[in-house]
């Protein structure tokens, strides 16, 4: 059974394409869309146009936007379509610009195509965003009973996110292993899962992973879901990756992430592993609440202030892992005895504590982290 609905916030994929290098475009177009209400899934640049469909039929979303300034543009919206209708998700729409490289002649091309809209140079930006909300407001639902990959289980978030009231509920919960991952913004919780994907998908080439990450929304109800354009490995067949936004939630959730977390962890899935990832959270932030979760961990960065300041971090007390992330900075050694200090102290967590640098491959911590949870 499929429904159209109204999305509100319209959700949309944002990308630059291979052998592109720069996305100083693309950043200011996804600031104002985020200005006028939108959220934006954000790729990076230097991406293929598999990794953008993947991406795309993941994420749900309402509409796919390349941003094409090396040339190539009309085989590669091509290649977008041709492998949109592979996997049977032509609802899934595109749009793109590109300045002087993309000319009033290749629009043509490329609408035939079937590529819905090119934002030129010079488009007014109050233009666009109404266009893109006459192109984007409805999107199609699919309810139907089965799940037979993760085109579907996209669709199922979806409609938990819109609160449709016939939605099917969440199946019996699988094998997964749940672990919830927090800390402050700039702690490297996004680079941290995907060094551990990579070394769990290198230890296990026939891994499952889903990852549920969040980010805050704006005052505008918009958002910035900008994780997948830092995580390289973690953009693979075997690894499922939805960005949610915070959606007015306080505590670094989503007021859907309960029940987007059951349909993950359910059987149907074969999820070997769920990773879940907050907002940049404060010292008073518990946001694990949940009784889907297995394990809690806390990551933390060498600069977190004076020894005073942990004392003041409520997760400590709970948390059953903590990671001191980045240990390459300066002091380093310094907070890794303080944490240690503080973890043990009478009424706390009594967690173990791993020293990390995620932005080093084959990082002996990441590798130690994993084998703490025997992933």
């Amino acid at each position: 059974m499929k429904r159209i609905i109204q999305s509100s916030p319209i959700r949309l994929l944002t990308a630059v394409p291979l052998c592109d290098g720069h996305d100083s475009a693309i950043t200011t177009v996804n600031q104002e869309l985020i200005r006028q209400g939108f959220e934006i899934v954000y790729m990076g640049y230097h991406r293929s146009a598999e990794d953008i469909v993947r991406a795309a039929i993941q994420e749900d979303v309402n509409g796919i936007g390349i941003s094409s300034y090396n040339g190539g543009h009309i085989e590669f919206f091509r290649h977008i379509h041709e492998l949109l209708q592979e996997k049977n998700r032509t609802d899934i729409r595109v749009f793109g610009g590109g300045g002087g490289t993309i000319t009033p002649e290749d629009v043509v091309i490329m609408k035939e195509d079937g590529t819905d809209e090119i934002f030129l140079a010079g488009t007014p930006f109050d233009w666009t965003c109404d266009r893109l909300r006459e192109l984007f407001t409805a999107k199609s639902i699919d309810l139907t009973q089965t799940l037979p990959g993760d085109i579907p289980l996209g669709q199922r978030l979806t409609a938990v996110e819109a609160e449709l009231s016939d939605r099917p509920k969440p199946p019996a919960r699988g094998k997964a292993k749940i672990i919830g991952i927090t800390g402050p913004g700039g702690a490297g919780k996004t680079t941290l899962i995907d060094e551990w994907i990579r070394g769990a998908l290198a230890d296990n080439p026939d891994i499952k992973i889903g990852v549920l990450s969040h980010d805050p929304s704006s005052m505008s109800r918009g958002g910035l879901l900008g994780d997948r354009a830092t995580m390289i490995y973690s953009q693979h067949d075997n690894i499922f990756l939805r960005s949610m936004a915070t959606r007015g939630e306080q505590g670094g959730l989503s007021p859907a992430t309960e029940e987007c977390l059951q349909w993950m962890a359910s059987a149907q899935t074969g999820f070997d592993l769920v990773l879940v990832e907050t907002v940049g959270t404060g010292q008073e932030a518990l946001p694990f609440n949940s009784e889907l979760i297995d394990s809690k961990i806390l990551v933390l960065h060498p600069e977190y202030g004076a020894q005073l300041q942990l004392q003041k971090i409520l997760m400590l007390e709970i948390a059953d892992v903590v990671v001191l992330n980045k240990t390459d900075w300066a002091g380093a050694a310094r907070a890794i005895e303080e944490i240690k200090r503080q973890v043990n102290l009478p009424g706390s967590s009594q967690a173990p504590v791993y020293s990390t640098n995620a932005s080093k491959h084959k990082d002996a911590g990441v590798v130690e982290l994993r084998k703490h949870f025997s992933l």
